[in-house]
């Protein structure tokens, strides 16, 4: 709920709450009017007035919050969200032998993933040797082996 619609609530409850005090203590004073001897001299009179004054100060208060409530702007919540951008490391291809940068080239032509198997076909190369390549570049911090399955897909990590 908006902070004026709970404003306004609040003080059409502070109304009601005065209009049932006021019946109450109109209500009461018929009662003790019937019942006491006294006259205008009776004690009940006195509390009467006290009760009915401390109820519509707090019926005031109550008013007050919802006037405040009413007048008060509303909170806006903003929600800024950063978007990450993905910042491309540049892949330092001195340091690798011959088949380890034919791995990359192919990883990069491939949009940085791709299938170990289908790596393993164009290099020509058996299982195990793909498996020692893909470690030393795994070790290396350039690619990532990622099981699928039966399968495994490489990918050039930055």
């Amino acid at each position: 709920m908006k902070n004026k619609n709970v404003g306004f609530l609040i003080v059409g409850i502070s109304f009601v709450i005065v209009a049932i005090v006021l019946l109450f203590n109109s209500g009461l004073k018929d009662i003790v009017d019937a019942s006491c001897d006294h006259g205008s001299t009776c004690t009940m009179y006195d509390m009467i007035a006290m009760q009915t004054g401390l109820s519509l100060v707090i019926a005031a208060l109550i008013l007050i919050i919802g006037i405040f409530l009413i007048w008060s702007p509303e909170s806006e919540r903003v929600v800024i969200k950063k978007v990450r951008e993905k910042v491309k490391k540049k892949i330092d291809l001195s340091g690798l032998d011959g088949e380890e940068r034919r791995v990359v080239e192919i990883l990069r032509r491939e949009k940085g993933a791709f299938f170990q198997k289908s790596v393993m076909e164009e290099l020509g190369c058996g299982k195990v040797k793909m498996t020692r390549i893909v470690d030393k570049l795994e070790a290396k911090g350039l690619l990532e082996r990622k099981r699928r399955g039966m399968n495994n897909i490489l990918v050039l990590v930055g």
